[in-house]
């Protein structure tokens, strides 16, 4: 897909060319090159930025060195030799007609944390932060923060800065991001570098391309919609200043008047409906307030739920920094029944785009399936885990499940250690190469067997166990430890009846007095599942369904 560039005026262009000729004099680099920054080890490190046109500039890192010449757009980029992993900081220095000095620069492993919001959960909200909190001062880990961004078109640069890991700067970090550095920390001793760049309640569509959207033919009424904000953007954008300052405007009016006792009511819903759900009733009817909220005005760009704006603001000015990988946690925005059959589809698609933009081939891209959540909700969460199931077809990726540490009333459960353990396994057979433990069991097949069904897994570890998760939290039960629950069977009429499960070696045989001839199988196949299905290892069986051979 090519874009045409907008028509601007003789005089704005003239005016465009001198700031932006001012801008060039010197080099300049994107904010992801900074102080404390980590370079990623084994891999050649791109480093590249802005300059005079015809301008000589030469990178140093240690050791080595990298000429270049800046392009009649004043773009230049060179590429580092591979380098090891190092403690010992490092100088980074970048010289044309002026020279830029980067202190404090490690080599070591890079991750990108990105997804909604349970990968934006910060640690300052997990179950443990107010013990895991003051621990978090360890100067070989150090993060950059992207801020939220939605754009149009791919923009060249974001707005964060790499910060030592303390404390202070882990506390609002990802809480998942965190705890997967420290295990990777304690594991292999290196310097590890956590991007994150997500945004709750956003759904993967924003985070893939308009070239990569339209690569796959299913996808193309994303590619339309992109289509008509963008027939739109010239004019929305010049009216978007004045409607801003309205509604700025319209709202503290609105505020005054009504804010108060309005979300007072909303508070008091939400407890409410907290309490309903965990109760398996009906939740109260949402609050209105006593006159209507004035409307924000949309954005031109269409607002971070729209396509490619995410992947424009906050994951292109990356590319095409070097990186071990990505962890990512989302899908709860594709989660409904229209949206959540297409995440079979979306999901590698946008794994696929990341990879071919970035330019380093098939980068370890490792992801957590959902947690439980809503009791007696849409089963359209279950299509949405097969998705992610699926996905490990995609080459160099890993899946760590979540399902059983979820809330029935909480979208965002606390307990992001325990995820960020199972990605960091993940990652050490994933990208490491290591022989281990790392996935729960997975379905494999199932058959007939008397009146009933023999089920059959792959990724066994030591062999299957009735387990429990390793955090409940507030209104989450306590799983038996006595007999397996979450199997349910169905006959040739489609109806599901609870089954009853028993461990065979390395199977399960389910049965159900109301199905006389089972002919298909699933486990935890609900929004909220509640099954005890494990590996040795502690690690959960994903949910799945499927029928007898």
């Amino acid at each position: 897909m090519t874009y045409s560039p907008r028509f601007i005026p003789a005089g704005a262009l003239a005016l465009w060319l001198a700031i932006h000729s001012a801008a060039l004099a010197d080099v300049k680099l994107p904010a992801i090159f900074g102080d404390h920054m980590v370079l990623q080890d084994q891999l050649p490190i791109p480093v590249w930025g802005t300059a005079d046109p015809g301008e000589a500039v030469t990178v140093t890192l240690g050791a080595q060195s990298a000429k270049t010449t800046a392009g009649t757009d004043g773009k230049w980029e060179v590429k580092l030799p591979p380098m090891p992993a190092s403690a010992q900081a490092v100088t980074m220095t970048v010289a044309g007609k002026n020279t830029l000095n980067f202190q404090d620069v490690l080599i070591g492993e890079v991750w990108v944390c990105s997804g909604q919001s349970n990968m934006e959960f910060a640690l300052n909200g997990a179950h443990n932060s107010t013990t895991e909190i003051p621990k978090a001062n360890d100067p070989q880990i150090r993060i950059f923060f992207v801020n939220k961004k939605d754009a149009h078109l791919p923009v060249a640069d974001v707005v964060g800065k790499w910060a030592l890991c303390t404390p202070q700067s882990a506390a609002p970090f990802s809480a998942i991001g965190y705890f997967f550095a420290k295990e990777l920390r304690a594991k292999y001793n290196q310097p590890v570098g956590l991007i994150g760049t997500y945004w709750g309640g956003t759904p993967a569509e924003a985070w893939t391309s308009v070239d990569g959207l339209g690569k796959d033919p299913a996808l193309a009424h994303y590619v339309t919609q992109w289509k008509q904000l963008d027939a739109a953007y010239a004019q929305a954008s010049a009216n978007y200043p004045a409607l801003e300052k309205a509604y700025t405007a319209a709202i503290g009016d609105w505020s005054s008047k009504y804010g108060k006792a309005y979300w007072t009511s909303v508070n008091q819903w939400k407890a409410d409906t907290a309490q309903a759900e965990l109760a398996f009733q009906s939740p109260p009817p949402h609050p209105v307030p006593a006159a209507p909220m004035p409307v924000n005005p949309m954005d031109p760009a269409g607002g971070p739920n729209a396509p490619a704006t995410l992947y424009n603001g906050m994951v292109a000015p990356l590319e095409p920094y070097a990186i071990r990988g990505v962890i990512w946690y989302q899908g709860e925005s594709n989660a409904s029944w229209v949206k959540a059959p297409e995440y079979r589809t979306l999901f590698p698609r946008m794994i696929k785009d990341w990879r071919e933009k970035w330019g380093e081939g098939d980068f370890p891209f490792l992801f957590v399936q959902l947690a439980g959540f809503h009791p007696g909700g849409s089963d359209s969460w279950s299509i949405l885990r097969e998705a992610q199931l699926l996905t490990l077809s995609v080459p160099q990726t890993g899946m760590a499940s979540a399902v059983d540490i979820g809330l029935p009333a909480n979208i965002h459960p606390m307990d992001k250690m325990d995820v960020g353990k199972r990605l960091a396994l993940v990652a050490r057979h994933v990208a490491y190469g290591e022989d281990l433990v790392y996935s729960g069991p997975i379905f494999q097949g199932a058959k007939k067997e008397g009146n009933g069904l023999r089920v059959g897994f792959d990724d066994l570890g030591s062999g299957l166990e009735i387990g429990q998760a390793p955090w409940v939290g507030p209104g989450a039960h306590v799983l038996p430890t006595d007999h397996l629950v979450g199997f349910e069977v169905a006959g040739a009429d489609g109806q599901w009846k609870p089954a009853d499960a028993k461990i065979d070696g390395n199977d399960v045989v389910v049965s159900s007095p109301g199905v006389p001839v089972p002919v298909q199988v699933r486990y935890d196949w609900k929004s909220y599942p509640e099954g005890n299905l494990y590996n040795k290892e502690g690690l959960p069986a994903s949910p799945f369904r499927g029928k007898a051979a």
